[in-house]
């Protein structure tokens, strides 16, 4: 204010580190307030784990169960966030006028996205913290290198976001929705979460294997269960599905 008691106003856009974090946060908001978002991201994961830990339904091979199906769970997790509940929403926001009229703001669209990345690990974050505790108390003993388990799961982040902003930017939402769902249910059956991928014939084996929720699954397995150093071959999996996806989005993205 004025020393004449007026007010006197300085227009313009707040710095971008502010608009990016506040966007993220609301973002983060609206995803914890969606009930099917929630059943993806949080019911479903859990269940499957309580479950398939606590009854003898498929054959995860010797150990204990939970060590298993932990590591692909939380595969699982990252996917349903990164890949099926950002595509969903994402391509409702674009059919409503929601991205248009926010690439009209003073941020930027690559600021848009960068604020979709960090709900997205926000949202990560919450999962594994739940589901690790879930998993501890049903007898969970990890093993292996804290970084690798760290890059496998940014690499999947960046994988599936990548893939999930391809779909919702090309399709129309309602196909977004029926697709992403579709994929979700397809990989969780052949991507080595909870049935072991070593159960299908060799040459669907192989290919399975070339899939990032299996390369995601089977590398945290390797590291958790196994005590692996770094799963280089999942790794490298896992880069190339984020290079493809996520230049794809980036070219093909149409924002209205």
């Amino acid at each position: 204010m004025s020393a004449a008691g007026t007010y006197a106003p300085q227009p313009g856009a707040a710095p971008l580190p502010r608009m990016i974090a506040a966007q993220a946060a609301l973002e983060t908001k609206m995803l914890l307030r969606n009930g099917e978002q929630l059943l993806l991201t949080v019911v479903i994961p859990t269940l499957l784990l309580v479950l398939f830990s606590a009854v003898d339904i498929v054959d995860t091979g010797d150990g204990k169960a939970v060590d298993f199906l932990t590591p692909g769970v939380l595969a699982l997790a990252v996917m349903s966030t990164a890949f099926t509940g950002q595509a969903i929403a994402t391509g409702f926001e674009r059919r409503y006028g929601v991205l248009k009229r926010l690439a009209a703001s003073p941020l930027p669209r690559w600021g848009l996205m960068t604020a979709k990345t960090l709900s997205v690990l926000v949202t990560e974050v919450l999962q594994i913290a739940l589901l690790t505790a879930i998993a501890f108390a049903l007898g969970w003993s990890p093993h292996g290198n804290p970084f690798a388990v760290l890059l496998l799961l940014v690499l999947g982040t960046a994988a599936f976001s990548g893939l999930g902003l391809l779909m919702a930017g090309t399709l129309k939402a309602e196909a977004t929705l029926a697709a992403a769902n579709l994929v979700f249910l397809l990989l969780l059956v052949g991507g080595g979460v909870i049935v072991p991928l070593d159960k299908f014939p060799g040459a669907v084996e192989s290919t399975l294997g070339l899939l990032p929720i299996s390369a995601l699954s089977d590398g945290l397995r390797d590291v958790l269960q196994d005590g692996a150093a770094m799963p280089w071959a999942d790794l490298g999996i896992l880069a190339v599905w984020s290079v493809l996806g996520l230049g794809a989005a980036a070219r093909f993205f149409r924002w209205e």
